[in-house]
């Protein structure tokens, strides 16, 4: 079990690192270029309603799809904290200098927030597909305007995270 310190510490990390230690890159020639070129960039926040609570907000440049691709979360002053990249079989958190390995995207979001956050639903909903997903609900009424939510209610502990995007 996760300690809470060092799952705030890994939640804050997550995203105030922009949803990614220093200027870490994906290695842009295993995407494919398609891929590459697919650029979200805004604010992100995410709570997570666990004892105590841990809510947290950055700065955000996502890349990629659900397959592969790249998140990096920045600081208010625009620092790259935090890059997340990932492709099948593998996901790595990069953060001050050092990279740590997962398997999946799923066990990196479950071990740092406490929570899995569904990428292949997220992506789908920033393309305005309402998909569903066992315990979330997104609302894609605002992605007119760059606004995105997603909350999940189940299983504990709820999770509710916010995008806004630049035009």
């Amino acid at each position: 079990m996760v300690s809470r310190q060092r799952r705030r510490t890994l939640c804050a990390t997550l995203a105030l690192s922009a949803l990614l230690g220093a200027c870490a890159q994906i290695d842009q020639h295993r995407m494919p270029t398609d891929l590459a070129q697919k650029v979200w960039r805004g604010r992100l926040a995410l709570r997570v309603e666990s004892d105590p609570v841990q809510s947290f907000s950055a700065g955000l440049e996502l890349r990629g799809d659900a397959q592969a691709g790249e998140l990096r979360l920045f600081s208010p002053l625009g620092t790259t904290q935090l890059v997340v990249s990932w492709r099948p079989g593998q996901a790595t958190l990069r953060r001050d200098g050092q990279a740590r390995e997962y398997d999946s995207m799923s066990s990196l979001t479950q071990t740092a927030l406490g929570a899995d956050l569904p990428m292949n639903a997220l992506f789908a909903w920033l393309a305005g597909d309402n998909a569903r997903i066992a315990g979330w609900q997104a609302d894609l009424s605002g992605l007119g305007s760059g606004r995105l939510a997603a909350r999940r209610s189940e299983p504990a502990p709820v999770a509710e995270l916010r995008l806004i995007l630049e035009p």
